[in-house]
């Protein structure tokens, strides 16, 4: 759904003299390197630009290391201009307390790449055929005529090669994208090493505890299969927030399954929930069912109650 694309966000964008940025709560590389990239394409026409995320977590280090990470405001000093972004957040909710600030700005506009996205802005660029949203800011950014320097095309790669598990499952014209970045300056063996292949050696404590206990599902998806696997908050804690959001990469290697699921407790009784699809189950419809969304092979949902009853509430959706 597109309500308007990159040459009609790119002209409001024009015509303001301040912007502020919007990423999704826990931030990944895709939502803080689109807010990046587009904010230091903004300062090059000489906007001011405040770039923020919810919440008082400390960005881990490797996306701290981003360039433009000088434009970042932490939440609760987020100015709001009249005109805001909002940028890889499939809903409003996942910009929580920063929410307010996007509604209150007079040009509210949405960019982003989920399926599941309604459209919350009073312009809306939402294209699910695009493997990542930095690759739709990278089409802002060329509309407002801006180069495609080293630190800009970095952003946009670290979004495009996460989104894309190191091109694993990408689209062929995030190839064409990546080559693109390479040639402005993006060193693309030390980003996709820093991002998607180091870890804390406490990292591997965790993993091994959860992929011990994981459980496989034969007869869910009408056969297709269900790997699943919880961490409690005990484990999840012990690590960095973002270390988590790996533990469904490990998950999903099972041969035997379609369907993989890891259960973050982020709280007592509060659950996190990552799904992953191989080839053939939609996991939006999934998530839909419990008030989530995402993409058609990526969703995700948040879920309350003991570990046995959150999964027992996937298994009994995966059954019907």
């Amino acid at each position: 759904m597109t309500t308007g694309g990159a040459a009609r966000v790119a002209a409001v964008l024009s015509d303001a003299d301040a912007v502020t940025i919007l990423c999704h709560v826990r931030p990944d590389p895709d939502t803080l390197g689109s807010g990046l990239a587009l904010g230091q394409a903004l300062v090059a026409l000489g906007k001011r630009v405040e770039v923020a995320y919810p919440g008082e977590l400390p960005l881990p280090s490797v996306m701290a290391a981003l360039p433009g990470s000088d434009l970042l405001v932490a939440a609760g000093k987020v100015s709001g201009h009249r005109v805001a972004v909002s940028v890889d957040a499939a809903t409003l909710g996942r910009l929580e307390g920063l929410g307010a600030v996007f509604s209150a700005a007079d040009e509210r506009i949405v960019v982003d790449h989920h399926v599941s996205n309604p459209g919350f802005g009073t312009l809306d660029f939402i294209d699910p055929s695009s493997d990542c949203t930095a690759s739709l800011v990278l089409q802002i950014i060329d509309e407002l005529g801006v180069e495609l320097t080293e630190p800009i095309a970095t952003c946009v790669y670290a979004g495009l090669v996460t989104d894309t598990g190191s091109f694993k499952w990408a689209r062929p014209a995030s190839f064409g994208i990546a080559a693109r970045l390479l040639e402005a300056g993006v060193d693309g063996a030390k980003w996709s090493r820093l991002l998607l292949d180091s870890h804390p050696f406490t990292w591997f404590r965790v993993a091994s505890a959860v992929l011990a206990d994981a459980e496989l599902v034969e007869s869910a998806f009408g056969g297709a299969g269900l790997v699943y696997a919880t961490v409690p908050n005990d484990l999840l804690t012990s690590m960095a927030w973002d270390e988590s959001e790996s533990l469904i990469d490990l998950v999903r290697t099972a041969r035997d399954a379609e369907v993989a699921a890891v259960f973050k407790e982020s709280e007592p009784g509060v659950w996190n929930v990552s799904l992953r699809s191989k080839e053939r189950v939609d996991v939006t419809r999934v998530a839909r069912a419990f008030g989530g969304g995402g993409h058609v092979r990526a969703s995700g949902y948040s879920a309350t109650g003991t570990a046995d009853e959150v999964t027992a509430a996937l298994l009994a959706q995966c059954a019907e």
